[in-house]
């Protein structure tokens, strides 16, 4: 049914438009009493629980960093079964991020190209709602991903997110350095071994305890992904996510004017699927068994999860197929998970 509501009426409107809109959906089916009725339709079978990073997880699936930028549905996110939602990604400093329009389908590939620009109404405003959530839903498990304010020079990164993880830190169940969106000038040069194990080490710190993650990109040679999460475990991180959107264009099925016409930014979507994989299986291999690993990318069925969750992952995430397969995906996707 979706699907072919998806195609006849919602692929018409401007995405970033239809994003909003959805967004102001799933925040109503986040309040009582429709969160009451939601959850009895998508509450995860508890045989899905995962226990990582200090706490328990209903489900092993969760929403990653982009959907909700400003932590304002996470409690209709919660609803709809996802097992945990990572807000962001915020800056220390409020950003409106590139100019429109910057986020683009490209349905034959179920992919999206993003060139947002990480905006957000910044740390202050997110924590004040991490805060209320904290008061009224305090199980939710929430991770929340900070990146460089596009303002600071990227020689003052560090400062800059120190500032984002003092702020919110002590209301996150985990904290995730953003260090590979392409749509940040400079900011995945700070991925190099050198340039990462200080600014992670002063997160860190600042982010007391609070399990610290760091978010790595797919374009990344094999070498210095490995070199990265070996560097993670050295540094007492608590674990890595795999991965962000690629820059890569390869093999796409879309028409090739209509690629080119939606321009730079990063590509996520089915098309990931394979590289996913592939970094997943670089990062589990050089990292402890119980060192968490979040893998993200190309992630659409059950059967998708499930083959994350056996290369090693401890989580996955996925964010691209929910605008092609409507808003009972999580429900899907931890219906199949329990029924295998």
């Amino acid at each position: 049914m979706y699907p072919l509501l998806f195609r006849a009426v919602l692929s018409r409107f401007d995405p970033e438009f239809a994003h909003h809109a959805g967004m102001a959906v799933i925040r109503v089916l986040g309040a009582p009493p429709f969160a009451w009725a939601t959850r009895a339709l998508t509450r995860p079978d508890a045989s899905l629980r995962v226990e990582a990073l200090g706490v328990t997880f209903p489900s092993p699936f969760g929403i990653a960093a982009g959907f909700d930028k400003n932590a304002v549905g996470v409690r209709g996110l919660a609803a709809l079964g996802f097992g945990h939602v990572e807000v962001g990604t915020v800056t220390a400093i409020p950003q409106d991020g590139n100019p429109k329009p910057r986020l683009f389908r490209l349905i034959a590939d179920r992919a999206v190209v993003n060139r947002m620009g990480f905006n957000n109404q910044g740390a202050d405003a997110v924590a004040r709602r991490l805060a209320a959530l904290r008061r009224g839903a305090p199980d939710t498990v929430v991770g929340v991903n900070i990146g460089k304010s596009r303002v600071v020079d990227v020689e003052d990164a560090t400062a800059d997110y120190v500032a984002s993880a003092r702020r919110l830190a002590p209301l996150a169940d985990y904290l995730a350095v953003n260090v590979s969106s392409p749509n940040t000038p400079g900011l995945r040069g700070l991925q190099a071994v050198e340039t990462l194990a200080p600014l992670l080490r002063a997160v860190r710190a600042a982010s007391g305890e609070t399990p610290l993650l760091v978010k790595i990109a797919p374009d990344l040679p094999d070498e210095e992904i490995t070199a990265i999460a070996t560097m993670a475990v050295d540094e007492g991180l608590a674990g890595v996510i795999a991965h962000n959107t690629t820059v890569s264009r390869d093999g796409l099925l879309t028409d090739p004017a209509i690629v080119e016409a939606a321009g730079a930014g990063g590509l996520s979507g089915a098309p990931l699927k394979e590289r996913s994989l592939q970094v997943l299986r670089l990062v589990r291999g050089v990292v402890p068994s119980d060192f968490c690993v979040i893998a993200v990318g190309g992630v659409e069925t059950p059967s998708d999860v499930q083959e994350r969750l056996d290369a090693g992952a401890t989580l996955v995430q996925g964010y691209t197929a929910f605008l092609y397969r409507g808003p009972f995906w999580g429900r899907e996707i931890n219906r199949g998970l329990a029924r295998r």
